[in-house]
């Protein structure tokens, strides 16, 4: 997650927070790439979670890259819990069961954030290694219960853990137990903001099956490809899911802000503490009427913090996020920041893209939502596979990334990063479907030996 905002500019009106978010509209040629990507820590010799405290703890490494890296840390109540770039580079954050998330920079170009992400787990296992810590790229924890996770010391996630199990059976795997990548991309205008936003939407299913990565609970397999995915349709309706009403007529900023003056608000930070208001609405926030706070008026940091609570399969800031893909193997991790760019920073292929879901109703599209997680590339919508979905959502996003014309300094463009999605194409199968059959064949019905085939 990312770090709160500060700016304690008070809020007057509603027009104020669609203001906030138009401002988030920039030049084509100032379009950025941002990849957050979230993995787990575990003991090399037990394959064990790492505890926040202690020698070989979470704390350890982020002292550790704070210490290599020179960035200036994040603290809570005495306790080091990330960490950022002051020149405008990226961030490193926890979640809440201790998954090491790098929040990476706005970049110009895949290669960019590809050779970040290199860089990063190369600093990090400098410092672990030495710690005896290593990293595991899944969707979600394969063996370890949710008693086993280690809880970090966030006022954030103590109001959330209390908060889940009364909106939804599988808030508190989400928070503890699942990593994801997520891509951040930048809008020109409300027009152009809310097609991506749709298609987007429409398209989180195929960047679901093609990264699917957690077909294991307790270790055993849990019959889905992503579970990690199938916790988000039981975690809290009232902040998930694919936003029907984001496909009616008058979308636009407007529409997202009145949605989110109504999804129930978690916490108002006010100094170092968290205020617990889970439950309570924004609405009553900027009228005064919070239980907590009573007479007390928000700020743009209120409202930019509540932004960061809610979790639709795409969700709108400053930018859009892509929110639908398991966290992978350090090779994966690029091919979604180019499966997203192609498909949505090149007019035509946008274009191409809302032809291709605008028929969809929104029943196909909640329907398409639930069944990828079980079935990925056998799921279909409007008597088409998911398979031959991506299939065609490859083929226009490798035309959008060759019209870029990004090229490294060995005169490759940026299509080279979805390689590893045209494997699984050509396979047929999902990396869980991979899993699975390692699983049952050459692991002898264990999940222990992905501690060294999927660590980074």
């Amino acid at each position: 997650m990312a770090r709160d905002q500060i700016d304690m500019t008070p809020i007057e009106s509603r027009d104020e927070l669609v203001a906030w978010l138009e401002k988030g509209c920039k030049p084509k040629a100032q379009f950025r790439v941002g990849t957050e990507h979230e993995k787990f820590a575990f003991t090399v010799d037990e394959h064990r979670p790492v505890p926040y405290a202690g020698r070989r703890s979470i704390r350890s490494l982020l002292e550790g890259m704070q210490h290599l890296l020179g960035w200036e840390p994040i603290m809570e109540e005495g306790n080091i819990i990330g960490m950022f770039d002051v020149t405008g580079g990226g961030a490193i954050s926890l979640e809440p069961g201790g998954q090491f998330e790098l929040s990476g920079a706005p970049v110009k170009t895949v290669h960019q954030t590809a050779a970040e992400l290199f860089a990063h787990l190369a600093q990090l296992r400098e410092v672990a290694k030495p710690l005896g810590i290593g990293f595991l790229g899944l969707g979600m924890t394969p063996n370890w219960t949710r008693a086993d996770m280690p809880v970090m010391p966030k006022g954030r996630y103590r109001i959330m853990t209390a908060y889940m199990p009364k909106v939804g059976r599988l808030g508190l795997d989400m928070m503890y137990r699942t990593c994801t990548v997520q891509v951040n991309l930048d809008f020109c205008s409300e027009a152009d903001m809310v097609k991506k936003l749709r298609v987007g939407l429409a398209l989180q299913p195929i960047a679901t099956a093609l990264f699917a990565n957690s077909p294991f609970t307790d270790g055993k397999p849990n019959g889905f490809l992503s579970y990690r995915s199938h916790i988000w349709t039981d975690t809290d309706k009232a902040r998930t899911g694919m936003l029907p009403w984001a496909f009616e007529e008058g979308m636009g900023f407007e529409r997202w802000v009145d949605y989110a003056l109504d999804v129930p608000m978690y916490f108002v930070k006010r100094g170092e503490k968290y205020v617990d208001v889970a439950g309570e609405s924004f609405r009553d926030f900027m009228a005064g009427r919070l239980a907590a706070l009573p007479g007390a008026r928000p700020t743009i940091s209120d409202w930019a913090n509540h932004l960061t609570t809610i979790f639709p399969e795409v969700r709108l800031k400053r930018f859009l996020e892509m929110r639908g893909a398991d966290g992978g193997p350090w090779r994966r991790l690029p091919s979604l920041a180019a499966f997203w760019v192609g498909l949505l920073y090149d007019d035509d292929v946008l274009e191409s893209c809302w032809d291709l879901v605008k028929g969809w109703t929104a029943e196909e599209r909640e329907k398409l939502r639930r069944e990828v997680p079980q079935r990925g590339f056998r799921a279909e919508i409007g008597r088409r596979t998911v398979l031959a979905l991506a299939q065609e959502c490859l083929r226009l996003a490798a035309r959008g990334l060759e019209r870029r014309a990004c090229l490294d300094r060995n005169g490759r463009n940026e299509t080279r990063y979805l390689r590893p999605l045209q494997e699984s194409i050509a396979r047929g199968i999902t990396p869980a479907e991979e899993l699975l059959e390692k699983y049952f064949n050459d692991w002898n019905g264990t999940v222990d030996p992905i501690y060294e085939e999927y660590a980074y």
